[in-house]
């Protein structure tokens, strides 16, 4: 018997779980919480279900990455670090380069690292990481699972943009999307509660956490996703800004004497969405606190459920149909307002909820109403999960 320990580093959380294997039993699991932000969150959970949880002014990465260890230790959950034997790193970014989960080696960490243009919120994060276990466990395997290898199956119409069809031959300019691992999990786990084949089925997944993304899976296949060529792409986010005119960029640099193009890229990675719009915070529990007293909290909360049901809308058009539409990740499996802010709008498509069931967050559960033409659910992404059944794949 041994241990895999999962690593799902994300813009603003890191999540972790130490299964037991070939039990996938979970002998731990933690998540820091609002990483570099103030207040941020330690928290672990034992097998036993003891929680210990504590608050720091601010936690950054290589905190986040020391703490877990420690406590692994200190709390007698592992005598010795060597007794994992294997660790899976969700990875944002892959490229054309990996289509599948591979084994880290200085080649595969410096092509994560070269990677980085298309997610710069992440990949190099994932990298540090990777580095860190690398010091501390060297006699471990660790390996990669990509967020991207999921969207392989996206047809030439979806994954390309309409710009000069050899920017992509020559450069892999296309839509690589992201949150693979988590699409691809909550994808199979429905399949098994509705008893049905998955190639039997047309799903839309909403990944609605700090970064969110919506894919459609026709019939088993991922055919299209909101995310592009980095993960800037898509619905509004935390931080992140979504689609937009490309032709505003070089209109704003001019008025905010911005040179560097990079520099405006990061004001539309790390000070757009939520929190451009508010003005106060990219937690969205901070903006339904505040947004009965603040209009620009309740505008915020509007504009990304406005950008969710579009994409929805779309996808259910491109698939010509649905049979479930599928809320996950921090946002989506627990904010029940959110949930029902995005469903009223879509009556029209045959999609209801019911507000009892809509009302208890966090669980594994259908939340339309009886009889409904189209499945809302709610289902708990388990990225490690996936991350460790890589391990164990390629860790013969």
């Amino acid at each position: 018997m041994g241990k895999v320990l999962a690593i799902n580093a994300g813009s603003s959380t890191l999540k972790w779980k130490l299964f037991s294997v070939p039990e996938e039993t979970v002998i731990a699991s933690g998540m820091v919480d609002r990483l570099g932000l103030p207040d941020s969150v330690f928290e672990i959970k034992k097998a036993g279900g003891e929680k210990y949880s504590e608050t720091h002014d601010q936690i950054d990465a290589q905190e986040a990455a020391a703490m877990v260890l420690t406590r692994l230790k200190s709390d007698g959950i592992v005598e010795h670090l060597s007794e994992i034997t294997g660790i899976g790193h969700r990875i944002v970014a892959g490229g054309e380069e990996f289509k599948d989960s591979v084994v880290i080696t200085p080649t595969t960490l410096k092509k994560i690292k070269d990677l980085s243009e298309y997610a710069p919120l992440h990949n190099p994060t994932q990298a540090y990481y990777i580095e860190v276990f690398e010091q501390l466990l060297p006699k471990t395997v660790q390996v990669a699972v990509f967020d991207t290898s999921l969207f392989a199956t996206m047809p030439e119409v979806n994954y390309l943009y309409s710009i000069p069809y050899e920017y992509y031959e020559k450069f892999g300019a296309r839509k690589y999307g992201a949150h693979g691992t988590s699409h691809r999990y909550v994808a199979h786990r429905t399949a098994e509660i509705l008893g049905k084949p998955l190639e039997d089925l047309k799903l839309i997944t909403l990944h609605l956490g700090s970064g969110a993304s919506i894919t459609a899976f026709d019939h088993g296949k991922a055919v299209d996703t909101s995310m592009g060529f980095t993960p800037l792409a898509g619905i509004t986010m935390s931080t992140r800004s979504g689609d937009i005119d490309a032709s505003i960029i070089p209109f704003l640099m001019r008025h905010l004497g911005i040179s560097d193009v990079q520099d405006f890229i990061d004001i539309l990675n790390h000070k757009s969405g939520l929190l451009g719009i508010s003005g106060l915070s990219p937690d969205m529990r901070d903006l339904d606190k505040t947004k009965d007293e603040r209009k620009r909290s309740e505008l915020a909360l509007e504009i990304f459920a406005n950008r969710v049901v579009k994409y929805i809308g779309s996808y259910i058009a491109e698939m010509n149909g649905i049979d479930a539409l599928i809320f996950t990740a921090g946002v989506g499996e627990n904010s029940f307002a959110m949930r029902a802010r995005i469903l009223k709008q879509l009556s029209y498509f045959g999609i209801t909820v019911d507000e009892e069931k809509n009302h208890m967050h966090g669980k594994e559960q259908v939340i339309s109403q009886d009889g409904a033409k189209v499945t809302v659910m709610v289902v708990p992404t388990n990225e490690e999960l996936m991350l460790v059944r890589d391990v164990e794949r390629l860790n013969k």
